[in-house]
């Protein structure tokens, strides 16, 4: 079948329309025959994201970006992700703007998170996130020290300053000379360091003599102590300790007033006896003495005994009498 120049005009505009559509599509990067969802993110500020860049999740490639316009009058940032891949995830993950090299160069990334909302599907726009780059991370860091460097210099500025107001001639003067009388100080010390490295080098060998005695005592204090400790000096200070617990025990016991003893130190009505007793006892010693007759009366030819009669000066008449009961 011959075609006429009318057809075969028309066949060549049409496959012409449909090269430059096709070729457009591609330069911009806009799919047309692809299946997937096209899901969007606002940010204040892209840094030079380009159409065509590749979207990732998890760092493998499933979709690119398709455009990026102004969203309104604020100045936000309306960016197009077309996703290409069947792989689910919720509408509340984050579409994070990441630095992909050293020296530039911006791309998205899919942070996918699965907390039961509904799948994202085309239409939706994703929470938008930036992370900060390396040069912003430098920045960041650098910014605290770099003010804190400016008030160091402004501080020792003004250090300076006040240092040439106080630092008159006077002054000057006076620190040139505490500066000489340093010097002299420490050529002083030095003379002193050189005689005490000459004495010790005259008297080196009897030094070492000295720290070869004190090294034999050492030792020797040493080998008391092995024998000491060989010789029970532990069983010794253990028995020792407990005596003292014995000794401690015995002694809490008196002061409570249990025992014996206790009762002795406690008891008044005890004490009051045995004071008693004593002072009687010391009477009747005394008597004794006085009057032996009381107590011894010896007849050799059986002599009659006579009856003791009792001094007037005796003691026991100072007592006080026993009254008759009514």
């Amino acid at each position: 079948m011959k075609l006429s120049r009318e057809i075969k005009t028309g066949i060549i505009v049409i496959g012409g329309i449909l090269l430059f559509i096709l070729g457009f599509s591609y330069l911009k990067s806009s799919p047309l025959f692809e299946d997937g969802k096209t899901i969007y993110a606002v940010y204040k500020e892209v840094g030079g994201l380009q159409v065509g860049t590749p979207v990732t999740i998890n760092g493998f490639v499933v979709g690119k970006v398709t455009d990026v316009k102004f969203k309104d009058q604020s100045g936000h940032l309306l960016v197009t992700l077309f996703i290409k891949s069947d792989f689910e995830f919720s509408k509340n993950s984050f579409a994070e703007l990441y630095d992909t090299g050293i020296i530039g160069g911006k791309g998205i990334q899919v942070k996918p998170i699965f907390d039961g909302a509904p799948m994202a599907k085309s239409g939706d726009t994703l929470t938008s996130k930036v992370q900060l780059g390396l040069t912003q991370l430098v920045q960041k860091q650098l910014t605290p020290l770099q003010q804190k460097v400016e008030g160091a210099v402004t501080n020792a500025d003004s250090l300076l300053m006040n240092v040439n107001e106080v630092l008159d001639d006077r002054a000057k003067k006076d620190l040139r000379e505490t500066l000489s009388g340093l010097n002299a100080t420490v050529a002083s010390f030095q003379k002193s360091a050189d005689m005490l490295s000459r004495i010790l080098s005259t008297n080196e060998e009897n030094l070492n003599q000295s720290l070869n005695n004190f090294q034999e005592l050492t030792s020797n204090f040493a080998k008391l102590s092995d024998s000491l400790n060989n010789a029970g000096l532990g069983n010794t200070l253990a028995n020792l300790e407990s005596t003292m617990v014995n000794l401690n025990k015995l002694m809490s016991n008196i002061e409570k007033g249990d025992g014996t003893l206790g009762k002795l130190m406690k008891d008044e009505e005890l004490y009051t006896n045995l004071n008693n007793a004593s002072r009687e006892l010391d009477l009747l010693l005394q008597d004794f003495r006085l009057n032996p007759k009381r107590y011894v009366n010896v007849s050799v030819f059986g002599k009659k005994q006579v009856d003791y009669e009792l001094p007037e000066d005796d003691p026991a008449n100072l007592q006080p009498q026993p009254q008759p009961e009514q």
